[in-house]
């Protein structure tokens, strides 16, 4: 089957999220990619707005129908997959060293800073539909800081986030090239997937949450501790608290995970 049955690339659109859940709706085969330059009215977690200077980000949702062999508590996985594919293509399209970036629980990825704190590179945001035990369908988007320059970065922004250009010394990204390369790491990642195959030690060391000191808002409660990892089966946080007691926070609670 061809790799992804569709993909359309807009100049600007309201939310590739959107288009890519109107195709599946629609009866559009899995796997279905929706790239925009911009984004009128893109998203993060919990409804926040995901801003991107136009060409300065690569943005795109990913639609899956898994529903033959995902099962909902494993539905985190295919965000999984989407931000591992994309930190490798990344890493190679910049010429960064391995391990220049990270993921975050959640779903960032990250890169270290000098001041001994992380810098967003990219978001995750996964939206499923469930139909009894398996995922009927899923839309995972993400946008990642590419072409972005420092003088650009929104202000309010700007100490917590960087781009793959500043990463890179200041080169320019391609960002045609960088959806090739994410594409080309995407595909095996999920053929694995559907064959039962998670790799969930390369996701698990991939955290640069583990070891540190974490603030984790979720709703009415927040928690404090030392994530100490991450829970294979079902992705959620391993923190020990700081009242002693071990905690596995799900993903799907989280409005926010600062990392101290």
């Amino acid at each position: 089957m061809k790799f992804p049955s569709r993909l359309e690339h807009f100049r600007a659109v309201d939310s590739t999220q959107r288009v890519v859940r109107q195709w599946l709706d629609e009866g559009t085969d899995e796997v279905a990619v929706a790239v925009a330059d911009y984004q009128t009215a893109g998203r993060g977690r919990q409804g926040k707005e995901w801003t991107s200077r136009p060409g300065g980000g690569l943005l795109l949702s990913v639609g899956f129908k898994p529903d033959d062999f995902l099962a909902p508590t494993h539905g985190w996985r295919l965000a999984a997959i989407v931000a591992l594919a994309m930190r490798d293509a990344a890493e190679e399209q910049a010429g960064l060293k391995d391990g220049t970036l990270w993921l975050k629980w959640p779903n960032d990825i990250v890169a270290d800073a000098a001041d001994g704190g992380l810098r967003k590179v990219a978001g995750v945001l996964g939206e499923s539909e469930t139909s009894g035990r398996r995922v009927k369908s899923a839309v995972i988007g993400i946008g990642i800081n590419s072409d972005w320059k420092t003088a650009d970065f929104p202000w309010a922004l700007s100490p917590t986030m960087t781009s793959l250009r500043e990463l890179a010394g200041r080169r320019p990204i391609d960002n045609a090239a960088l959806l090739d390369a994410f594409l080309a790491r995407l595909e095996p990642r999920y053929d694995a997937l559907k064959a039962g195959t998670f790799d969930a030690g390369g996701w698990s060391v991939a955290q640069r949450t583990t070891g540190r000191r974490v603030v984790v808002e979720l709703g009415s409660e927040t928690l404090a501790g030392v994530a100490t990892g991450v829970d294979p089966e079902t992705g959620a946080l391993i923190l020990d608290s700081e009242d002693g007691a071990e905690v596995r926070v799900d993903s799907g609670e989280v409005i926010r995970c600062r990392v101290r």
